[in-house]
């Protein structure tokens, strides 16, 4: 058998196996749970940081952060997902009882304004988030990396629940305020 012959069979066995192997489920992502969102944060700041600047380098920067800034978003919404998947109902006690990871060690120190069934905000009076970020020499990305999940999230989660955000800690404010609110249905 030539060498080319060699190439189409094996080609050709490799077409065959995937065709008939079923498409395995991902194993559920538990890191958050494992190492807290802080440390998830880091570690993938460190391995996206070389992969964006040469990205950025071939394809140009404004090309590269749209991609990357669609892929979080839509990496928050499917945690979202499965954030109400484990959830007895998509209330707005349920959607907090979640958060423990992302405050963890102390990344979000926060004032609770409030909190009921209806309304959860508070203000991040400290973000260890936008300190890494600044640590690493990203805070560029910081918003994009970070920021951009938290309507995404809830979206994710529940689609009455609206948020609302007029500044952040990462774009140079001295707290980030966070706002989850029922939406108000229309009855007819």
């Amino acid at each position: 058998m030539s060498m080319s012959q060699q190439q189409k069979a094996d080609t050709s066995a490799s077409k065959s196996t995937s065709q008939e192997t079923p498409q395995e489920t991902p194993a559920a992502d538990t890191l958050n749970q494992q190492l807290g969102v802080l440390t998830r944060r880091e570690v993938e700041a460190r391995i996206l940081q070389p992969f964006v600047k040469a990205l950025t380098v071939k394809f140009g920067q404004e090309e590269v952060l749209e991609v990357l800034r669609d892929t979080v978003i839509n990496a928050a919404k499917e945690v979202g997902s499965t954030m109400r998947e484990t959830s007895p109902d998509a209330s707005m006690s349920a959607f907090a009882s979640h958060w423990e990871p992302w405050f963890r060690g102390g990344a979000l120190e926060v004032d609770t304004l409030t909190q009921t069934e209806s309304e959860w905000r508070f203000n991040v009076t400290r973000c260890r988030y936008a300190e890494l970020y600044r640590s690493l020499g990203m805070a560029d990305l910081g918003a994009t990396l970070s920021c951009n999940r938290d309507a995404a999230l809830v979206e994710g989660f529940a689609e009455d629940i609206a948020f609302t955000r007029s500044q952040t800690i990462m774009q140079g404010a001295s707290h980030c305020d966070f706002h989850y609110q029922k939406k108000k249905t229309s009855e007819t």
